[in-house]
């Protein structure tokens, strides 16, 4: 199950939001996470989803690479999702014993999902269609103006986007050690849960070893190759914005700015 996490991989590709600059790309998924929260609202939520479905196909990533990311994050999904059905006060829809569920409840659930969803699969796009380098090279140009400010504006995109690049590293190592540790017979997911919890020990120390051990020949790699940071650094490539880029901006600021107008619509209906 683990190999099916794809949180911080990235697929190569060529379609216009892969070809778009990265800068726009991580200004424009901020902006559709501000949305996200402006238009909190039935018809919000569905011209974003509906805008991340439309995305998701012209990228050319399946859309079952949604489900994927959003593995790690069910077990908070459904104890909020709870916390919200049973405790939310309104008018009773099911009554029994002392739960309660109401129609704010419902629409809590159903309007925290929708939003979730859309702000993991958002956010995961990033990382789908854009290499951890050129993310690097984005965060750093757009930090630029705190290096004024005595900021290590590189060290910092630098350590974001080596800790985004070691997320797939170590569900890789995690998925090899707890196979070893079946083969030897460990039970990993058999028993009651305290049992579970003392069988990960096995799993936890060999995985903060390699971690370690990763971070450290990293180091090690970067020294070897007189790695000083980004004073007087230069890149092989030059990020431009074109005119697609342009034009795809323009068309995102317009779908969202509908979408953040959405509560007005909603609230005349």
């Amino acid at each position: 199950m683990l190999k099916d996490i794809t949180i911080g991989q990235h697929f190569p590709g060529n379609s216009v939001i892969h070809r778009m600059d990265p800068r726009a790309k991580l200004l424009l998924t901020i902006a559709y996470i501000v949305v996200l929260f402006i238009g909190s609202n039935p018809i919000g939520l569905a011209l974003s989803a509906l805008f991340l479905v439309i995305a998701y196909r012209v990228s050319g990533i399946p859309l079952r690479m949604v489900g994927k990311s959003l593995r790690p994050i069910l077990p908070i999904i459904l104890f909020t999702s709870i916390l919200n059905l049973f405790f939310v006060g309104g008018d009773p829809v099911f009554q029994w014993w002392v739960f309660t569920i109401t129609r704010q409840g419902i629409y809590n659930v159903l309007v925290l999902t929708v939003r979730i969803v859309c702000l993991i699969a958002g956010t995961s796009l990033l990382t789908y269609t854009t290499s951890p380098i050129v993310l690097t090279d984005a965060m750093e140009r757009l930090m630029k103006p705190l290096a004024k400010l005595h900021m290590p504006v590189h060290e910092l995109a630098m350590m974001m986007t080596i800790a985004l690049r070691f997320i797939p590293l170590l569900i890789e190592e995690t998925d090899k050690i707890m196979s070893a540790q079946k083969a030897r017979g460990a039970e990993l997911d058999t028993g009651k849960l305290t049992d579970r919890i003392r069988a990960l020990i096995p799993v936890l120390i060999p995985l903060f070893v390699s971690a370690f051990r990763r971070a450290d020949e990293l180091a090690m790699a970067m020294e070897c190759r007189c790695y000083h940071g980004g004073e007087g650094r230069t890149r092989l490539h030059q990020l431009r914005l074109g005119g697609s880029d342009y034009l795809l901006v323009l068309l995102c600021a317009v779908v969202f700015g509908v979408i953040a107008c959405s509560g007005i619509l909603w609230g005349m209906i």
